[in-house]
């Protein structure tokens, strides 16, 4: 009953909500949530406080299919504050094998960015630096009141660039993301009712590594983050990204992020 409770807000427990990446589990079937994501960095450029806001909705269409759309603003790469893109993503689960206070499930995903901004730099993201398309595979374990979860994906850029003839000799267009994350609850102790707010604790690491280019190959960060959960609708994260080790030249090596999430259940069900 306890776990069944903590997975209130999403079908996955309230560990497994990492706030840098995706478990393989998905948000409750027919349910809609509205998500604000703000990011906060000091660039490397100009040593000012650059921002970051990506609003978000996303989409529970049944236990295996999970859709988000998302708007993404920034002055990260202009002097103004401007709308730089917008990003796809869906995500399938295509394996569960679940038991009483443990699971295991697997996922696939696939991700689009389309970015105003200029390629600039080999630090790729995406997130609204650059245009390009990403696919991989999620794992995820959930343990009593432990989750970890591992991803693997590619990325290809599409940007105007690697079509110029000189590009390949300064940029990168190709790259590996991974992600290792662990989750903790750690509050309520016993769960009592619905009402009760989640307290968990995360760690996610996070790499990259470029593949077609000879400099500026890799990045490794480290993510720990906390996270409250209101009446099993409302999601708070709290985290802060920073550089572990890199060879790249990056915008920002560390950042601040905040999001809050509300979710509606059954918003999506048909009225009889």
């Amino acid at each position: 009953m306890a776990l069944a409770l903590a997975g209130a807000f999403f079908s996955a427990p309230a560990q497994e909500l990492y706030p840098w990446a995706e478990p393989a589990s998905n948000m409750p079937s027919h349910s809609v949530s509205a998500k604000l994501t703000g990011m906060y960095m000091r660039s490397v450029h100009d040593n000012k406080i650059r921002q970051r806001y990506m609003p978000e909705v996303m989409f529970g269409l049944n236990k295996n299919w999970m859709l988000h759309g998302a708007l993404l603003f920034s002055d990260m790469h202009e002097q103004r504050f401007m709308w730089e893109g917008a990003r796809a993503y869906a995500k399938y689960r295509f394996y569960s094998n679940d038991e009483v206070h443990r699971h295991f499930r697997m996922a696939a995903f696939a991700a689009g960015t389309w970015s105003r901004n200029h390629l600039d730099h080999n630090d790729i993201n995406m997130m609204g630096d650059q245009t390009g398309v990403q696919g991989g595979v999620i794992a995820t374990q959930l343990l009593h009141r432990w989750a970890f979860s591992a991803s693997g994906s590619m990325i290809q850029l599409l940007p105007k660039e690697r079509f110029e003839k000189t590009s390949g000799d300064r940029y990168a267009f190709e790259a590996l993301q991974y992600s290792l994350s662990a989750g903790v609850l750690i509050l309520p102790v016993q769960y009592k009712d619905y009402n009760q707010t989640n307290l968990n604790l995360y760690v996610e690491l996070l790499g990259h590594r470029n593949l077609n280019f000879v400099r500026e190959k890799y990045y490794v960060d480290l993510a720990p983050s906390v996270q409250l959960i209101f009446n099993s609708t409302g999601k708070l994260n709290l985290g802060y990204r920073f550089e572990l080790s890199s060879d790249i030249y990056r915008f920002s090596r560390g950042q601040f992020m905040v999001s809050y999430e509300h979710i509606f259940l059954g918003a999506l069900n048909r009225k009889k």
